[in-house]
């Protein structure tokens, strides 16, 4: 018996990889975290599963059906929005299997950063722009960030920001990032990717508050900030490319 903690990406079923779809389709228990993973990626659970929706559930209750499955010698797709790794809660379920002897393994998942740069059209590592991710959050009631781990920390590199849990404090946000960014850094606000009611909205660290508010955005949503998120076009071509530069895949320059 294994429980398999599979990536379902941001929300779009056909954002599955290929082994995240068989593993769904062949596990006789699905547990799935239906605030943030819709129904239809968990559609083709095998017909007789046992499908639930573990959002209104304690992390007790839900290690309680997999010791049940665990008992039955049943496979458990445990499915977690975008990719497990990244805020998937998924290090205190380990910890119980770990001590319960059940095995394991993680299936990762597209993360709603990717998605969101896909369904944007564009890179998140323009050459001369923005070279570097900081994937991060705001502290939460339920969850505090480590003390060395802060936005005024990060925000001195200047590089690209990918905050989750962050759209309620985008004050915050604003007060801490634009001395280092400035007030007119581009912002993005990603709501629900994946989701056929997906929206992105666009502004700066001075504008994109009053944005998020008319649009009553509360909660599912990733802020993107940096100056790669604005309309960069005066950026050099990347070396990876270019005929005067060999290496080893190219390794003599081509002619001119």
């Amino acid at each position: 018996m294994t429980v398999y903690f599979i990536g379902a990406g941001p929300g779009d079923p056909e954002l599955l990889t290929l082994k995240a779809q068989r593993l769904i389709r062949a596990c006789p228990v699905c547990l799935y975290a239906g605030s943030l993973v819709p129904e239809a990626v968990v559609a083709e659970a095998p017909e007789g599963a046992r499908v639930l929706d573990t959002a209104p559930m304690t992390l007790d209750e839900t290690h309680a059906e997999i010791l049940a499955a665990h008992g039955r010698g049943q496979d458990v797709a445990r499915v977690h929005s975008g990719d497990p790794s990244l805020y998937g809660a998924i290090a205190e379920q380990i910890r119980r299997l770990k001590r319960d002897g059940i095995d394991y393994q993680i299936v990762p998942g597209v993360p709603a950063y990717a998605a969101a740069a896909a369904a944007l059209g564009q890179e998140l590592t323009v050459p001369g722009v923005g070279q570097s991710i900081v994937l991060t959050r705001m502290s939460m009631k339920s969850t505090s960030m480590p003390e060395h781990e802060t936005l005024e920390t990060f925000a001195r590199s200047r590089t690209t920001l990918a905050l989750h849990l962050g759209v309620r404090a985008l004050r915050e946000i604003e007060r801490q990032l634009v001395p280092y960014y400035g007030a007119d850094c581009p912002v993005v606000v990603a709501y629900r990717v994946g989701w056929p009611d997906q929206l992105f909205l666009r502004g700066t660290l001075s504008d994109i508050r009053e944005k998020v508010r008319a649009a009553k955005i509360t909660r599912t949503a990733l802020i993107l900030v940096g100056p790669v998120m604005g309309e960069v076009s005066d950026f050099e071509d990347s070396a990876l490319y270019d005929p005067a530069m060999p290496h080893v895949l190219r390794p003599r320059a081509a002619k001119g």
